[in-house]
């Protein structure tokens, strides 16, 4: 049986998990996918594959050409980048995995804290001879707007509160009385944007919330606002940013998803002022990796012997 998992960016999957006891020739892909026919190239023979959260999508038509896939593992409980209906009727299961949710919250912090103090640029500074060439924002006493309060918004919200922050929450099926009693006030869409100081972003992305942040919300935040995106890509109006912070419009973006991913090296982000680029690493920990790898080596045992678990659809 050939196993084939992909996007091992960092080269670590093999050491997340035992994968020794499926009696299986296993190959890690570090390199991205480069389109249809590479898929169908790499995948060729292969039974089994892992998929690394959305970084390889599995369409209908992708799926169609490859015969030989019975069991497609996605890492995490749900990924919207696999038609799993069309793997159904062609006979694959798709199984996930259990993560953390703690993980891209403290990225969030992470970059929120970059813009604000102007971490990365002041390190540049001091590496290069320099001191001390920025004057930063504050937190306490100011206000966070947290766009989306699920399970990554609430965990959010909360060290917003710890900082001493006023937490202020919208999505548009917003329960007022859940965000009291998590000490969060309900407000509406406008009213997050044009008052907040930061701005984050924790919502599910949909036809109906792609480009939910676009340039008219863009350009009622504060001249000192920060934005910051660790869901996904979809949800803001790239090009609309890119306008506001070259105009100076705000003071900067903490960036961690991307349209295209890996970010093309002749993208504007990768010149555009005030930012903080990180390449997709909300789920890149440890405790996650662990998480995922390793249950995907259950879900693969557990459908070789024909009992499959964590089945998704």
């Amino acid at each position: 049986m050939r196993i084939v998992v992909l996007d091992d960016y960092q080269q670590v999957a093999g050491e997340f998990a035992d994968w020794s006891g499926l009696d299986a020739e296993v190959e890690f892909i570090s390199r991205p996918i480069v389109d249809d026919d590479d898929l169908v190239k790499v995948l060729h023979g292969a039974e089994v594959v892992v998929a690394m959260r959305e970084r390889t999508a599995f369409t209908a038509g992708r799926l169609e050409r490859l015969p030989d896939l019975r069991l497609l593992v996605t890492t995490g409980r749900v990924n919207a980048s696999i038609d799993v209906e069309a793997a159904r009727s062609q006979g694959i299961v798709v199984c996930g995995t259990e993560s953390t949710t703690s993980a891209t919250p403290e990225l969030t912090w992470g970059l929120i804290l970059s813009v604000l103090r102007s971490i990365p640029a002041e390190d540049a500074a001091v590496r290069g001879g320099g001191w001390q060439s920025t004057v930063g924002g504050d937190l306490d006493g100011h206000r966070l707007g947290v766009v989306g309060l699920g399970r990554l918004g609430t965990k959010v919200a909360r060290v917003g509160a710890a900082f001493g922050m006023d937490v202020v929450a919208w999505s548009q099926n917003l329960d007022a009385e859940r965000a009291d009693a998590l000490g969060v006030r309900a407000v509406s869409k406008d009213e997050l944007f044009s008052t907040a100081d930061v701005v984050t972003i924790h919502y599910k992305l949909s036809d109906r919330s792609r480009g939910l942040v676009g340039a008219a919300e863009l350009e009622a935040m504060k001249p000192d606002g920060i934005l910051v995106n660790t869901s996904r890509a979809g949800l803001v109006d790239t090009d609309a940013l890119i306008t506001v912070l070259e105009a100076g419009g705000i003071r900067g973006a903490g960036l961690d998803v991307h349209d295209e991913e890996p970010l093309p090296v002749d993208h504007r982000l990768r010149s555009t002022p005030r930012t903080v680029l990180t390449p997709h690493l909300g789920y890149v920990t440890e405790d996650t990796y662990r998480i995922f790898f390793t249950q995907a080596v259950e879900d693969i045992a557990a459908w070789i012997s024909g009992e499959p678990i964590r089945v998704i659809g």
